[in-house]
């Protein structure tokens, strides 16, 4: 399969996996499901890109940001990264909506949190960490 073919797949996956976290928000099994099927698959097809480019890479290819850049000439390996971003980005997610879920923050201020994590990553974890602190009055997350 081609990497065009791989990142339509990939991308098509985390955004069924957004739209389901976004649905089935309050319920207990979304996580367990999204990391099993969804999350795994990614993690699958970013060990095989990495695994079949490794050759590729350099000791001090991310010793530098040209470095890094170079790595992404490569297609495949910039699928990799494309692919990490997902994955990482959806568990993101799946934190945010278990944690929201356990300080009694509602979807009206979750949506935001979820969308911009699937657009931007950091900015929304960052928003929905301000929305915590505010509702809460505790900087400290409980992860458990």
């Amino acid at each position: 399969m081609h990497a065009d073919q791989l990142f339509q797949i990939s991308s098509t996956l985390a955004m069924i996996g957004w739209i389901l976290l976004a649905i089935f928000h309050k319920t207990l099994w979304i996580s367990r499901a999204l990391i099993g099927t969804i999350i795994l698959l990614m993690c699958l097809l970013y060990t095989w890109l990495i695994a079949k480019n490794f050759g590729g890479m350099q000791p001090d290819s991310f010793g530098s940001l040209d470095g890094v850049a170079a790595l992404f000439v490569n297609r495949e390996a910039l699928l990799a990264g494309w692919v990490h971003y997902l994955a990482f980005d959806l568990l993101t997610g799946i934190f945010i909506v278990n944690n929201a879920r356990k300080n009694g923050i509602g979807i009206a201020l979750l949506l935001p949190c979820l969308f911009f994590t699937f657009m931007l990553g950091p900015v929304g974890l960052l928003l929905y960490l301000l929305i915590r602190w505010a509702r809460t009055k505790n900087y400290w997350i409980d992860v458990e």
